[in-house]
């Protein structure tokens, strides 16, 4: 199979937020036949400084695999896996139907890929396509280029060497066999109050207090997601 579509019509889909790293994935809100992802979002620490930096996780959908009970449910079946669509997403086309109100603070909403490749997790976000976030329903359409160009490799932070690293993007894309994301970068981390080391060597809103208002704000909703895979 080739075209991918989830309308929430029946369910996330497979589809789920995110809490932390510690307690994993949590259930989209839902309304309308739609999915929903409302702030304060969690903020992603593992890809600090010297990696491309902090974000939010909005949306995720697992491309490969066997989910678990507990990924089952949270997020429902996940259509994808099940339907046998495949990982190569090499110049695949996606468009969004999405509204929201969302005070983005200097971020963008983006498209993630992840694919696991010799026990290294590499990370590329399309940071050349930004998807927009209207008050009214609206199309989006996104194409996954192999164009290094158009991307922004995440990297590690300090002390996730050891998973997180960066294989070339055509690698990548030729095999998302992780998963997908909707995120929220970059995130402004303003310390709130002195901290005594760089703070990139510890965990914002875990090790130290942030500014939430230096932080996006709102809410999205995702209506349907097409994916022509090539």
């Amino acid at each position: 199979m080739k075209t991918y579509i989830e309308t929430f019509d029946d369910g996330p889909g497979g589809w789920f937020g995110w809490l932390d790293n510690a307690r994993g994935p949590k259930t989209l809100e839902r309304t309308e036949s739609c999915v929903i992802s409302r702030s304060p979002w969690w903020i992603d620490y593992n890809h600090a400084p010297p990696g491309a930096g902090y974000m939010h996780l909005l949306f995720l959908l697992l491309t490969s695999g066997n989910p678990g009970e507990n990924q089952r449910e949270v997020s429902g079946e996940n259509r994808f896996i099940k339907s046998g669509f495949g990982t190569n997403f090499t110049n695949a086309e996606l468009t969004l139907r999405l509204k929201g109100e969302l005070l983005a603070r200097d971020t963008q909403l983006l498209l993630l890929c992840q694919g696991v490749y010799k026990g290294v997790c590499t990370g590329w976000l399309l940071t050349g396509q930004p998807i927009t976030v209207t008050p009214a329903w609206s199309g989006q359409k996104i194409t996954v280029v192999a164009d290094e160009s158009a991307w922004t490799c995440l990297g590690s932070r300090h002390d996730r060497a050891d998973y997180y690293g960066r294989t070339p993007l055509q690698t990548v894309l030729s095999d998302v066999n992780l998963n997908i994301m909707l995120v929220l970068f970059p995130l402004d981390i303003a310390t709130m109050g002195p901290v005594d080391v760089d703070p990139h060597l510890l965990r914002p809103d875990k090790d130290y207090p942030v500014w939430r208002s230096r932080l996006p704000e709102g809410y999205v909703m995702l209506d349907e997601i097409k994916i022509d895979l090539r």
